[in-house]
């Protein structure tokens, strides 16, 4: 790879290894940073999978806040910089005007792994979160399960690397309809949502995360107005709280089944 462009702008790279004594193709999943620029405002650079980026601009600004939706996005454009990506999102300046981007500002590279890296206060955490509908009646767990065995076969990512995440959308009968992969699983669920939004989709369903359910992954959904999550691996307790703070039904595998940690 030449020195003067260190990261990859594709979503993998192949490379060829030796497993048993036996030489393979191995697939490497990429990461690239991806700045988000509001109307020539730099606001965070986000490390991310360089693919579905106008999903990840359009998710990210709504579960951000900057945004309350699609309608408040004037444009978007990506331009590849060399050493990854700028997202350039032009947004109705009345909505700018009354963000104070200055203390939301992220002045650190947020990692694959964490949603909130260089939040400058932690006021965010505690604010309270809206209120979202729910549904009538709780998820079928056949339903839930339907969803959970068919996500792998969804992630083509996730089955040449073997390491990124995904976010999907299923219905309440089971049925996979929409998903996005990132090595983060935060960057994930904004793609999807940011997806969700830009398609007019307005199905009833859940949001089934490969991962545990964080914090963020929660903020992320009562952003979106999500009355359901569901997640591979627990939730943290801080999630979980959010999760009944706004009236989002949450649920999690174990081996056992479907776990109903909080079902309105």
């Amino acid at each position: 790879m030449s020195k003067d462009r260190p990261y990859s702008t594709s979503t993998s790279r192949q490379l060829s290894v030796s497993v048993g004594g036996k030489n393979t193709d191995w697939h490497i999943a990429e990461e690239c940073p991806v700045a988000l620029v509001f109307n020539q405002r730099n606001y965070a650079v986000m490390l991310a999978t360089p693919s579905d980026l106008e999903d990840f601009a359009v998710g990210f600004s709504i579960s951000e806040h900057i945004v309350n939706g699609l309608g408040e996005i004037r444009s978007i454009q990506t331009e590849d910089v060399g050493v990854g990506h700028d997202i350039k999102i032009e947004i109705d300046q009345e909505r700018l005007d009354r963000l104070d981007i200055r203390q939301k500002r992220r002045n650190m590279v947020g990692s694959a792994s964490c949603g909130l890296c260089g939040m400058e206060n932690a006021d965010s955490l505690l604010a309270p979160l809206p209120k979202v509908g729910h549904h009538k009646s709780p998820i079928a767990e056949n339903a839930i399960e339907k969803a959970i065995q068919a996500l792998p076969d969804h992630q083509k990512l996730n089955a040449q690397t073997f390491s990124v995440h995904g976010a999907a959308w299923a219905s309440l009968d089971g049925n996979i309809s929409l998903v996005r992969e990132d090595i983060g699983r935060h960057n994930a669920v904004d793609k999807l949502l940011g997806a969700r939004a830009r398609l007019g989709d307005h199905e009833d369903g859940f949001l089934l995360v490969s991962s545990r359910c964080s914090y963020e992954i929660i903020e992320k959904a009562a952003r979106h107005g999500v009355q359901a999550v569901v997640s591979i691996s627990a939730p943290t307790g801080f999630a979980l709280d959010k999760a009944m703070e706004a009236n989002i039904s949450l649920y999690c595998w174990s081996t056992q089944g479907v776990v109903r940690l909080f079902d309105l």
